[in-house]
């Protein structure tokens, strides 16, 4: 079904009146702020929550306890990678960031090992299909690192190695 749009009209075509309305709707925010925070400083005096900035680099917010972040790779006890290298998290991944190249591990009990394992943190949509795909809950989502900027491309492409520092 096509729905026919509505012409715009003249007033909506120069954007004066809704740039008026933004600035209108800014200004009263500012000034309903800077009195709130005017009578808490003077008389101490809370008339209601004022909005609070948070001081970023210093202060975080605190994180909700689903909140995805950055994967990482659980191990076990000997210090190698839970991962069994079943392909299912790459095959879940609908961003297609997981890449996986398998082989034979030493030990007869482990059928498999991932010989390489990177996540491409720049394609990752942080769905968690992967977390929830896993069987042997090697990979999690759970290191509370927000801090995913890198330079270049090859910076947000995690190595296994990486993953199992974090």
């Amino acid at each position: 079904m096509i729905v026919a749009r509505p012409e715009p009209t003249f007033w909506d075509r120069i954007y004066i009146v809704e740039a008026l309305r933004g600035l209108a709707l800014t200004s009263r925010h500012f000034f309903v702020n800077m009195w709130a925070h005017t009578v808490h400083l003077l008389f101490r005096i809370k008339t209601r929550t004022e909005t609070v900035t948070i001081q970023y680099p210093e202060e975080h917010r605190p994180f909700a306890l689903r909140l995805r972040t950055r994967h990482r790779l659980t191990t076990r006890e000997d210090g190698s990678p839970r991962c069994v290298a079943c392909m299912m998290c790459e095959t879940i991944c609908p961003a297609r960031c997981i890449y996986i190249v398998a082989g034979e591990h030493p030990d007869p009990n482990i059928e498999k090992y991932p010989v390489q394992f990177t996540i491409d943190i720049g394609k990752c949509v942080f769905c968690g299909f992967c977390v929830e795909a896993c069987p042997e809950d090697a990979i999690r989502m759970d290191t509370g690192i927000l801090d995913l900027a890198s330079y270049t491309r090859e910076g947000m492409v995690f190595t296994k190695d990486q993953l199992m520092k974090a």
